[in-house]
């Protein structure tokens, strides 16, 4: 029983540590807390609206990209900025490709270092760019980490969801080194961040002193040294006069000169002989050199700090054709405080986004079908009208 409430104590501390560092819905007042970039003058316009189809009006309002062929750029301050040292951090953002996306972005960018409204553009230093990137065939999550200046891409390239709903995608960055990519609160792609992220020069590298032996076989398979040329080979010709070509009958031999039958490929040439090839018993695989430890190597247990405290989020990107509504940030040290917030949101008005939206794909196809039959009656009076002139 002690060691019941030690665990519900340990618990409960957990949960009152936690923080939120940012938390964004939306809502009425979001205009108050993001700002335009002033970097350029002609950044696509934003519009605040929950689309076409939603589960509640008002709650599933959020920023959505109004301009086709557009560069983006808005952001917002966090409230107290923060460092990541020692804490786990989890990224939560939720995006309905409302437009059916062909070619653009979808991500939100974490700012780092001193936050400047008016001077957000595409070069702003980040610790982390996270989201779906879709152009063309090229369909990918971002998931982006900056270390010692370089942003570093992720090695793996998971697809985003691809269809018109709101979905929620969330990163998080552990400070034992590990990171957890989700979507809709289900884990897509886990890991270390040392191995799916390029922070540091391999442990290991090949020896150069190491060299193949001489004798070391390549090829798993050989010629069979049993096996010979039969005699008869390569006697016959690879091309032969056409023996069903006859000489045409108005062919003059002293204007068209003496008549020879075209020439067709020899359906007995026998081609370049080869022996046939059996497993090499010498063989011994693909030779590698041995590895040995990088000295260039350096261990950074701390490789998933930011390397200054994080100032702001950032929604930098281009669309060709416009419509994705960004909505319901979150940034916070707890996947608990994530979760609560997701179901609070996505959660309670995903099922009623969907009846809604299958409702208008229903009417949108009775209205097709049913102009369909409009133009084939329209068709078919055509035809009777032309067939009674005739």
């Amino acid at each position: 029983m002690v060691f019941r409430h030690m665990l519900l104590a340990a618990g409960l501390f957990a949960a009152c540590n936690a923080e939120v560092f940012f938390k964004e819905t939306f809502d009425g007042s979001y205009a108050d807390r993001w700002t335009v970039s002033g970097k350029k003058d002609d950044y696509g316009e934003w519009k605040h609206t929950a689309g076409e189809f939603y589960g509640d009006a008002e709650a599933n309002k959020g920023l959505q990209t109004g301009q086709d062929a557009k560069f983006y750029a808005i952001s917002a301050p966090i409230p107290k900025p923060f460092g990541n040292k020692g804490k786990s951090i989890v990224v939560s953002f939720q995006l309905k490709d409302t437009q059916a996306i062909d070619c653009g972005g979808g991500y939100v960018k974490i700012i780092n270092g001193d936050y400047d409204a008016k001077g957000f553009h595409g070069e702003t230093d980040y610790w982390m760019m996270f989201g779906p990137d879709v152009c063309g065939y090229t369909k990918k999550i971002h998931f982006i980490l900056n270390y010692k200046g370089k942003n570093l891409l992720w090695k793996k390239e998971p697809r985003p969801v691809d269809d018109r709903l709101t979905h929620v995608y969330t990163a998080i960055v552990n400070a034992d080194g590990t990171y957890e990519m989700q979507i809709d609160g289900e884990k897509k792609e886990s890991g270390k961040l040392e191995e799916d992220w390029d922070f540091m020069n391999p442990k290991e590298i090949d020896d150069a002193e190491d060299k193949k032996p001489s004798d070391w076989a390549d090829d798993s398979m050989m010629d069979d040294p049993e096996d010979k040329k039969p005699e008869d080979w390569g006697n016959e010709p690879e091309q032969i006069a056409d023996p069903e070509a006859e000489q045409p009958e108005d062919w003059d031999q002293e204007d068209d000169g003496q008549w020879e039958a075209p020439q067709i490929p020899n359906p007995k040439f026998q081609g370049e002989w080869k022996a046939k090839s059996i497993p090499n018993p010498a063989y011994k695989g693909v030779w590698a050199p041995k590895k040995i430890a990088n000295p260039e190597y350096e261990e950074d247990a701390h490789m998933y700090v930011s390397k200054a405290p994080v100032s702001g989020v950032g929604l930098d990107l281009w669309q060709v054709k416009a419509g994705t509504i960004f909505d319901n940030i979150i940034i916070s040290d707890s996947i608990d405080e994530v979760k609560a917030f997701t179901d609070e949101t996505w959660g309670k008005t995903k099922d009623g986004e969907k009846a809604m939206s299958d409702k208008k794909d229903e009417e949108k196809k009775k209205a097709e079908d049913e102009k369909k039959e409009e133009d084939k009656k329209d068709e078919d009076k055509k035809d009777e009208d032309e067939d009674k002139e005739d």
